[in-house]
């Protein structure tokens, strides 16, 4: 058996060390760690292997923006898979607006007369959130008839990102290396809500049925398939899902606050998944407990340096 290797303080002095060292100590969450760390390296390294990840929750506004729009630029995520909201709020920046911390002591009444809303710790300005409906509907404006009834979701949003400035911008970083953005719950965001209105005096809609057969497409031609999951739900179920096509994943992490008892899929360990199919029974996997916008990033920074 092998023995639990204890942290050296004096011999870690850097991130990369620092992972290389919880996978030595190998038991609770520190060997989660130091085994999901060498399972991203495994899969940034496979040049057989296509990687998705997939967002629930605020992350963008969270502070990763910035470390999801580096690695789809740096060539190591191949597919995107995420809410609506991560969509809207790297759009809410690269219109101009930005997050910002709830100020002490203000309580949600106070902030809705001020004209902000909070998600957790964190608020956004309304008048960004203009800046943000102004863009779309501009975009819409110009974009030509006869896509307007023929984009999938991913389509579009490739051309959304192609119009942007900011290159920070994960839609723009995606567009520019044609790197899909899945968003199977777009309608339920602040975008949704600006084509709805759109399409009531304008003729449009987008092709969800298209998305999938463009996903298809993708999983059926890649050798191995690869996932971060950050956060459950939605979008960890439509990327496990889409593998299905392919007998499942073969290697996958997971970060999330979820619990299992309940039986929803943000909580369900991957083990599950083989059963479901979305899971290879010889695939490479592991579920870490926690906040994924403190995680992820030490997971990244380590594996990249």
């Amino acid at each position: 058996m092998d023995k639990v290797h204890h942290i050296d303080p004096t011999k870690t002095k850097d991130l990369q060390t620092f992972l290389d060292s919880m996978e030595k100590v190998g038991v609770l969450g520190a060997g989660r760690l130091g085994r999901a760390a060498g399972i991203i390296q495994r899969m940034f390294e496979d040049s057989e292997c296509f990687t998705f990840l997939s967002m629930s929750g605020p992350m963008v506004p969270g502070g990763l923006r910035k470390v999801v729009s580096q690695l789809v630029e740096s060539g190591k995520i191949d597919a995107i898979v995420t809410s609506g909201a991560n969509i809207v709020h790297d759009l809410v920046e690269a219109y101009g607006g930005a997050h910002y911390r709830v100020p002490a002591g203000k309580d949600d009444y106070e902030l809705r007369e001020a004209g902000m809303g909070r998600i957790a710790d964190i608020y956004v300005k309304e008048e960004d959130f203009e800046k943000f409906e102004k863009g779309i509907y501009t975009f819409l404006d110009e974009l030509p008839e006869e896509k307007m009834t023929t984009l999938a979701p991913t389509e579009f949003l490739r051309e959304l990102g192609l119009v942007q400035k900011d290159d920070s911008s994960i839609l723009r970083q995606a567009a520019l290396r044609n790197v899909p953005i899945f968003s199977p719950g777009l309608m339920d965001s602040m975008l949704g809500f600006h084509l709805y209105t759109y399409s009531t005096t304008k003729q449009l809609s987008l092709d969800f049925v298209k998305d999938l057969r463009i996903l298809g497409e993708i999983v059926t031609q890649t050798k191995k398939t690869g996932a971060i999951m950050l956060g459950g739900g939605l979008t960890k179920h439509f990327t496990m899902g889409s593998t299905i096509l392919k007998g499942g994943l073969n290697m996958a992490i997971q970060i999330t606050l979820d619990r299992p008892e309940g039986g929803s899929l943000g909580g369900a360990p991957l083990i599950e998944g083989v059963s479901w199919q979305k899971m290879q029974t010889e695939s490479n996997f592991e579920t870490v407990i926690g906040d994924a916008t403190i995680i992820f990033p030490l997971l990244v920074i380590g594996v990249l340096s």
